[in-house]
């Protein structure tokens, strides 16, 4: 069989699949994904131990060549994705795709992760403002939630809950403003300095709504003290808004999982599959023109590394994996298919198929025999180690002792 000639999109089409999340099968992207982790997680790490004198002063060096590694790899990463942005964001034209990822929140997310490590070099009087947008890169932990389904369930009930959640924000916004208008109205002449407007007791409203009370500033006035008391009380329950919006969504989410698994009726279903070869009839044919039966279906089209659900007009290849889906027939007397492997001893050695004692309910319809493939008539004479495949009717199957299941 002549080898495939791979299309010019493969090479974009293998690099998507490699630096998006890949399926476990697939060893390169998979390796790909806990390796990105990994450089995340150090790329942080060595963020972190940067701030402390003390590390820097024994391991600076190993610091900054951890980071320069680390961004490396980001600037790889981002490469690639811009590379293969036409498969990550299909467009009608390939200008089109790469605006897509390089505007998008992880496009900005993966150039902001390693381009103020470069900056300094080009702009030296800049480089404290671009030493701050480094922590952006702290938002490429969210690409974690995506390979991890733990992390991923957070995800999902932050994103299902988040009108819930911005309505909760807006009332404890409005709820914030409100409280100092009011403290400033009881405080400002008690304390004009520390109340001097409407928003100088904001920082006031956020420390007692929220439950930190850092004590800077506070009411003195009796009238003063009564408010902040009914505020303090109203903070608490609209900080546990939130709370229990996230909470019960969590709760919704293993509720529907497990509707999902029992509030359907499982039907039994049979799957062959088997791989096109390049002279197969069926090679360069279209699904709708195969003329499968009415209760087959072609379920999947396994390709490379591409599982493609099949349309009528996929036309399919050499070297295609075939899903075929079919339903067992609706009666009170089921087929059943066998695979028996003679043994040493097997009566069945040396006989012919028409002199064997087996059941009227019972045809054998193919022999494998090595690599090969027989179809049984009357006079072939059966060897050991073949392995029969038998069409039994349930119930009528024959005697095991002969041949090994």
């Amino acid at each position: 069989m002549k080898a495939e000639k791979k299309q010019p999109g493969d090479w974009r089409r293998r690099i998507a699949h490699v630096v998006d999340i890949g399926s476990t099968e697939d060893v390169p992207s998979r390796a790909y994904d806990f390796t990105i982790t990994a450089f995340i997680a150090v790329n942080l790490i060595v963020s972190v131990l940067s701030t402390f004198d003390s590390v820097v002063g024994r391991c600076g060096l190993l610091l900054d060549r951890l980071e320069s590694v680390t961004v490396a790899f980001f600037v790889l990463d981002y490469v690639l994705r811009l590379l293969s942005a036409k498969c990550l964001y299909p467009r009608p034209s390939e200008l089109r795709s790469v605006c897509a990822y390089v505007f998008s929140f992880s496009g900005i997310v993966d150039l902001l992760s390693f381009l103020p490590h470069y900056l300094p070099f080009f702009f030296p009087a800049g480089a404290v403002a671009f030493r701050m947008f480094r922590v952006v890169r702290i938002f490429r932990l969210f690409r974690i939630t995506a390979y991890y389904d733990s992390l991923n369930a957070i995800a999902e009930v932050l994103s299902g809950k988040r009108q819930q959640l911005m309505s909760s924000v807006f009332i404890i916004l409005v709820l914030m403003l409100g409280s100092s208008l009011c403290m400033y109205s009881v405080e400002h002449e008690a304390q004009p300095e520390v109340f001097k407007n409407a928003f100088s007791g904001i920082w006031w409203s956020v420390s007692t709504l929220l439950t930190v009370g850092y004590g800077d500033i506070y009411p003195i006035t009796p009238l003063g003290r009564a408010l902040g008391t009914l505020i303090t009380f109203l903070g608490v329950g609209m900080v546990a808004i939130p709370t229990g919006i996230i909470s019960a969504g969590f709760v919704e989410q293993y509720a529907r999982a497990q509707s999902d698994a029992t509030m359907a009726r499982e039907r039994e279903l049979r799957f062959v599959k088997f791989r096109l070869e390049g002279d197969d009839g069926w090679v360069g044919k279209s699904v709708e023109a195969l003329a499968l039966p009415g209760d087959m279906i072609l379920a999947a089209v396994h390709r490379g590394h591409d599982v493609l659900i099949p349309d009528g007009a996929l036309r399919l290849e050499a070297g295609d994996l075939l899903i075929l889906c079919a339903e067992p027939p609706a009666d009170s007397d089921p087929v059943v298919l066998r695979e028996l492997e003679l043994l040493d001893k097997s009566p069945w050695n040396g006989q012919l198929i028409r002199d064997l004692d087996i059941s009227r309910q019972t045809l054998i319809v193919l022999i494998r025999r090595g690599g090969s493939l027989i179809v049984p008539k009357g006079s072939t004479r059966l060897k050991t180690g073949d392995v029969l495949l038998l069409h039994t009717r349930e119930g009528a199957v024959p005697d095991s002792t002969a041949y090994e299941i």
